[in-house]
């Protein structure tokens, strides 16, 4: 394995972490009611004042339960705590020939009495544990749930304080993991030397080989999606030089990958599962994705059986096959087969993996035996651990529903009214009724809708009657309601700004003709100058002359290219009876062949009017031959 410059070599150096499941537990309070400022609720401890708290917060005891809190287990009392410290072979300050009163003194390496005290407790609670692991249950995977960690983590002393080193558990075997207390000395044994490199050359290549396979061995291998990939790693890796620079890589001793088409591409999902799930489906490429998938599974077992001798060796066999398919492809049953699903050296890859290829095995090998390095802050976990803790506080806090909104007032309601009613008369162009709600109801031709904030855009009827480009409700509002143009909306324009199309803008041009410029400040409503009805009228007329115009002199063009293209017809059909007859045969008379015929008279039709004279043709073609039939019969 490639840990061997990556941990310390002595036993002694390396402290197994008990990982404990943790409970949920709720802080002790004073009996006398809810917690309050100056108490503790970790400690269960009440003080006097502020200050007091303060000085608890900094004490050995707050710390010392705030570590057992995040290990999940329940805090010590004052007692229990004095009782501890008392049990210890070292000084509380640190230093058996310091008799300095100063709890916070240094120690002359950067740690402080009370930071000493502390590390002394838990080192000496760290070799009691390690001395009872054998029994602990949350180590022993018999008894390990479903959420263990798949990592053991594990403390040194030339290491700081903070920092953790792990290891998949994975790669033990059960009869390691059950003896947790040697597990230092099970992963020093696993560090085998690596070898230097050697350039392949005749017979020491196969002598290499052999030995290589003779050494301790892992299988890897993944199937998915057609893809199937295997290799065999040796544990003792090799030292290499590359540029100048020392490598060590592993050492493969045998690979293979195949790749047959089985997944229905864009649907997802093997054939075979397709199959069981809707029947079997009978298109080519269903037959050729069963083929394939046989024919994958035929190619993976006679590997697996070329690589027999090297499998029963392997110390552990790590696989990943997804679905039944696969997983029947790997572990059968099957005549001489190689795998089995009950095998103690069967695992799975504890974390997540891509396609199946050669460098993905090798990725895992190397995330497998690599050592893990963790830097946990003690002072972040404990921030932590007091958010969540505010965070369950809050939950469990009864929270205050928010007030319901306040109910409208009846002039609230009322503009609430008739804004619907205006909205709606307008969307449906009733300009004859609009007229006679806003005098029913007394309203202001300005009524601005209810609420405002609602209607930034239109925030009037002749704003909502000029975006909606209804020129006849325009003219209502402006000549017979007197609505006012001048008015703007939160967003600065006008009614005018919001005129449509052409029609809606000449009906605010004829209202200020008839209106006068008197009758509002026209500059402030950005409406061009007035626009009287023998004008709007005279421009209507010439408009429609220019079309007729425009009109006369399309069918004058359309004309004559009809008439140019009958004479290139015309040209043509005489240079095709020159060349039939010869030259200085005329005829008469050119009778057209019967496609010119259908073509001529097709020519300037629309497919759909082309489609339907061939179809009444066809028809009247068929109606002749079963006269005909008729006739003879």
């Amino acid at each position: 394995m490639t840990l061997k410059s990556e941990i310390p070599h002595t036993t002694s150096q390396l402290t197994p972490q008990i990982q404990r499941t943790p409970e949920r537990r709720s802080s002790p309070a004073p009996e006398d009611g809810p917690a309050k400022a100056t108490t503790c609720n970790l400690c269960g401890l009440t003080f006097t004042n502020l200050q007091e708290q303060r000085q608890h917060v900094k004490s050995d005891l707050h710390n010392y339960n705030l570590k057992q809190k995040m290990r999940g287990v329940d805090p010590v009392n004052e007692a229990d705590f004095e009782r501890l410290i008392g049990e210890l072979d070292e000084s509380i300050s640190g230093s058996e020939s310091s008799g300095s009163e100063n709890e916070d003194e240094s120690d002359g390496l950067g740690r402080t009495a009370k930071e000493d005290t502390l590390n002394t407790l838990l080192r000496k609670q760290a070799r009691i544990s390690d001395q009872g692991l054998e029994n602990d249950p949350t180590l022993n995977p018999k008894k390990g749930g479903s959420g263990k960690s798949p990592f053991l983590w594990f403390s040194s002393s030339a290491l700081p304080a903070n920092t953790s080193l792990g290891f998949y558990r994975a790669i033990f075997s059960k009869d390691e993991q059950d003896e947790v207390s040697h597990i230092v000395d099970t992963i020093q044994r696993k560090q085998l030397s690596p070898t230097p490199a050697k350039p392949p050359s005749g017979q020491n290549q196969k002598n290499d080989i052999n030995m290589t396979m003779k050494s301790p061995h892992y299988f890897l291998c993944m199937i998915g999606g057609g893809h199937f990939a295997g290799m065999i790693v040796s544990l003792i890796p090799k030292i290499s030089k590359r540029y100048g620079v020392v490598e060590r890589q592993a050492t493969v001793i045998a690979h293979k990958t195949f790749h047959r088409y089985t997944t229905r591409r864009k649907q997802g999902g093997s054939q075979s599962a397709n199959d069981s799930a809707t029947g079997n489906a009978h298109s080519a490429g269903a037959n050729l994705r069963r083929y394939n998938e046989a024919a994958l599974a035929a190619e993976v077992r006679t590997l697996l059986s070329e690589w027999k001798s090297m499998i029963d060796s392997s110390e552990l066999l790590f696989i990943r096959a997804t679905g039944n398919t696969n997983r029947q492809t790997i572990f059968g049953p099957y005549d001489n087969q190689v795998l089995r699903q009950k095998d103690p050296r069967v695992r799975g890859f504890p974390f997540n993996t891509r396609r199946a290829t050669q460098s993905e095995l090798m990725r895992s090998f190397v995330e497998l035996t690599r050592v893990k390095v963790s830097q946990i802050d003690e002072a972040t976990l404990a921030a932590a651990a007091a958010k969540e803790e505010e965070s369950a506080e809050k939950v469990r806090t009864p929270t205050v529903k928010p007030d319901k909104p306040a109910k409208p007032s009846a002039e609230e309601e009322t503009a609430l009214l008739h804004t619907g009613q205006l909205q709606s008369l307008i969307r449906r162009s009733k300009a004859p009724a609009l007229l006679s709600y806003i005098l029913s109801n007394s309203i202001s031709p300005d009524f601005r809708y209810f609420p405002e904030s609602a209607y930034h855009h239109a925030p009037t009827p002749l704003h909502q009657a000029a975006s909606s480009s209804s020129p006849a409700l325009v003219t209502s509002l402006l000549l017979k309601a007197k609505a006012n143009p001048t008015i703007r909306s939160s967003e600065g324009k006008t009614a005018y700004d919001l005129a449509g199309d052409r029609a809606t803008r000449d009906a605010f041009r004829l209202a200020r003709h008839q209106l006068g410029e008197s009758a509002w400040q026209w500059a402030q409503t950005g409406v061009p100058p007035a626009l009287s009805p023998v004008e709007a009228e005279a421009r209507e007329r010439q408009e429609k002359q220019d079309k007729a115009a425009e009109d006369a002199k399309e069918a004058e063009r359309r004309k004559q290219a009809t008439e140019r293209l009958r004479k290139e017809d015309q040209e043509k059909a005489d240079e095709r009876t020159e060349k039939k007859h010869g030259p200085g045969k005329t005829l008469s008379v050119l009778e057209k062949t019967g496609a010119e015929k259908r073509e001529e008279e097709a020519r300037g039709m629309t497919p759909e009017m082309r489609a339907r004279l061939e179809r009444e043709r066809r028809a009247r073609a068929a109606e002749e031959r079963i006269r005909r039939m008729q006739q003879g019969n």
